[in-house]
Order: C-alpha cells, then sequence, then structure tokens
C-alpha cells in the first residue's frame, strides 16, 4: 500500500477557503471598542392637507414594505406646490437604549378646584340687641363681605410641541427598533360652568381650560434613512373642534449618525 507523505500545518491552514472565514461583527461586545460609536437621529414631520388628497393618495400609495420614502416625496411636492402644508417638524438625537426628549412649549397654569363665594360665619354689631332682626342697611354691608369665587388647587399643561423617543439598535445596526411619541398641544378656550356678581359688580367665574391635542404614541422597526407613515389625525379648525375636511399625515425617519471627528 502507498502512503504520502503528510502536508505542513500551516500548509493546510493556508488552503482554508477565505469565504468561509468568519467577518468580525462590529456590533459584538468584544468589537465594540474597535468601531466609532453611533447614535439615532429621529426626525417628525406633522404635514397637514386636504382630506380627499390623502384619501386619494393612500388608495394609490398601497405599500407592500414599510418604506413609505416614496410617498413622502409625492407629499413634498405637494408642499412646494400649495396642496398641502408642513404644520410642525420635530428632531432629536438619542443613543441607543436611552430615552430622549425635545420640548418646544408654553407652561399654562390654570385652577382646577375652587372654594364658592362665601359669607363671613360672625359679624358683629354694635350695641344690636340678640334676636332683633337685621336692617335694610345692615343686611346690605353684609352682602358686602361675601367672598367670590376663591381657586385652590392649580394644574400645569405644556403647550406647543413635544418629541420624546427610545431608539436601539438591532442587528447590524441596519434596524433601529423605536418607540416614539410626538405632541402638539393647543389652548382653545375654556368653559364656564359657574358665575357670580358681588355687591360692587364684580364678576368671577368657575372656568376650566379646553385644549386640542394631536399625539401619537407607537413602537415599531425602523431602517436607516427611510420614512415610516406612523398616523394620521384630525386638525382643529378655527374654533377648537375638529376638522373633518383635512387631515395631517405624521412621517417618522431614523438616520444612524457615526460619532467621529470630522474633517476641518
Amino acid at each position: 500500500m502507498k502512503s504520502f507523505p503528510a502536508l505542513p500545518l500551516f500548509v493546510g491552514l493556508a488552503m482554508w477557503p477565505l469565504s468561509l472565514q468568519a467577518d468580525p461583527d462590529p456590533f459584538s461586545p468584544e468589537d465594540q471598542e474597535a468601531v466609532d460609536p453611533m447614535q439615532v437621529q429621529v426626525q417628525v414631520e406633522f404635514v397637514e392637507m386636504d382630506h380627499k388628497r390623502l384619501t386619494k393618495l393612500l388608495f394609490l400609495s398601497k405599500p407592500k414594505v414599510a418604506d413609505a420614502t416614496p410617498l413622502r416625496e409625492t407629499v413634498g411636492k405637494m408642499v412646494e406646490a400649495g396642496e398641502a402644508e408642513v404644520l410642525e417638524t420635530m428632531m432629536v438625537v438619542a443613543r441607543s437604549g436611552e430615552k430622549a426628549t425635545s420640548e418646544g412649549i408654553r407652561e399654562f397654569i390654570y385652577p382646577t378646584e375652587y372654594e364658592p363665594p362665601v359669607v363671613p360665619e360672625k359679624v358683629n354689631f354694635p350695641e344690636k340687641p340678640k334676636g332683633v332682626g337685621f336692617s335694610a342697611e345692615e343686611l346690605k354691608a353684609m352682602s358686602l363681605l361675601r367672598t367670590q369665587f376663591a381657586p385652590t388647587a392649580f394644574e400645569t399643561r405644556n403647550l406647543g410641541s413635544t418629541l420624546e423617543v427610545a431608539p436601539s439598535f438591532g442587528a447590524g445596526g441596519k434596524y433601529i427598533d423605536l418607540s416614539v411619541a410626538p405632541e402638539i398641544v393647543w389652548h382653545t378656550g375654556n368653559t364656564v360652568w359657574a358665575e357670580d356678581k358681588d355687591a360692587f359688580g364684580n364678576v368671577s367665574k368657575v372656568q376650566m381650560p379646553e385644549f386640542y391635542k394631536l399625539s401619537v404614541g407607537t413602537s415599531l422597526t425602523c431602517i436607516d434613512g427611510q420614512y415610516n407613515l406612523v398616523a394620521v389625525l384630525t386638525p382643529k379648525n378655527q374654533n377648537g373642534v375638529g376638522d373633518l375636511s383635512r387631515k395631517v399625515m405624521v412621517f417618522v425617519k431614523c438616520d444612524v449618525v457615526v460619532v467621529k471627528e470630522g474633517e476641518r
């Protein structure tokens, strides 16, 4: 039986196919220090348009994948043509696995509880015999002492735009799992629940504010650089109530940004 000489071990290793060698995973804990850190830039856009135009857009889009970039390009052309309007744009940058918030608000403080008008429990009239009725002048004097509605408890509501995000990288950094909650709040007026006028003609009211809010709270998976259509909302009209003839499209886009020193 013919024998063959043994090949050196290093020759066998050199002949191993290069395509079968495992590439290092830049997102594994062992190699995390070898790559530049990354963070996520989250952009949210509110675009308002006619209800009929929106229905036509959604009917024609018929998405097969979650990429709404072509739809956003069409909406952008509508904005340039005056057929749609950008109502609000919000953006915030966050690190993977951490929460971030951006606000453009005015703090609106309003009463939530009131004390009713009352007459003092005890009124002393000098030299007044006990058990004798009050005269018209004395009754008028007592009415002047009656208090008005007095607020006793307050709350604060943020008016304006708020964006809360919590992104986290998926496999390979291409996918981003995102929890996002954009919100726009307006103070549209007040509702009067009770009204009182004292002897001097001063009017006090028990009233509560009315707010109108556009908000979304959702979780989704994004691809770096692609738009997502996450909601369609009904805006308010000039009277502060829902305007069913108009609609607001809410787009979300995530961009993975590498943290490194730029060229100067």
